[in-house]
């Protein structure tokens, strides 16, 4: 199994390509701003095809490469419906101004062969499988992407701005929702083995065990949880 991370441009976003080996297939996870020479840089590096892009979520910085990432290799992006709007209209998703001068460095759009992620979908691309799980509290459409275990790797879970090391992504901007951050936490990752690896949308990898036994926000979702059964 590859794959190669990297942060990207002005808010550090890590963005990651994924392939079952050196000079295969493989997917794109959250091409942000400025990650446009870093995947390109990645992919001839490791002799890769992309075949998709997928999106943790519709925030500028996860999204703003899509349409010339995608646009180079004629390659489809998935999104969750709920955040299809972020990307012709970012200043709405952040709630705030991120500067005239900004935008107009960005290729604002949808690339040509745009496609929408369900809770619970199995995709199946590049010889890889990742299973879809919506996990809305930082945006109304986040969603994470996990690969079982194999005998080479553990689970590996790509967490966007759903759970960093030691933190959890914001819940105050446009569509953000405390409660739903929590309920998510509960629901997606507090099952998982504490084996997983956890790689997310911004700094470190760490692990389920890591963040089960550390991070304060995963221990307040166990407690809000609602309890299943008698």
């Amino acid at each position: 199994m590859l794959i190669a991370g990297f942060p990207a441009g002005a808010w550090g976003t890590n963005c990651y390509v994924v392939a079952p080996a050196a000079g295969e297939e493989c997917v794109i996870i959250d091409p942000g701003h400025e990650a446009t020479q870093g995947v390109e840089d990645t992919l001839a590096k490791h002799r890769l095809k992309p075949v998709a892009v997928i999106l943790t979520h519709g925030h500028l910085d996860h999204v703003a490469s899509v349409v010339p990432v995608c646009g180079a290799s004629g390659v489809p992006a998935w999104i969750h419906p709920e955040d299809r709007y972020m990307l012709t209209d970012p200043e709405k998703a952040l709630g705030r101004s991120i500067g005239a001068q900004l935008l107009g460095e960005l290729t604002i759009g949808e690339p040509d062969d745009l496609r929408e992620l369900t809770d619970g979908a199995a995709l199946r691309l590049a010889g890889l499988e990742l299973s879809v799980a919506h996990a809305p509290g930082h945006t109304k459409g986040s969603v994470t992407f996990r690969m079982p275990e194999t005998a080479e790797i553990p689970s590996v879970l790509f967490s966007g701005d759903l759970l960093f090391a030691g933190s959890v992504g914001r819940s105050d901007l446009p569509g953000g929702d405390p409660a739903e951050l929590l309920e998510s936490l509960a629901r997606v990752c507090l099952p998982l083995d504490d084996s997983t690896v956890v790689l997310s949308g911004h700094g470190p990898q760490t692990t389920i065990g890591r963040e089960r036994a550390t991070n304060p926000y995963l221990g307040e979702a166990g407690v809000t949880a609602p309890r299943r059964g008698l």
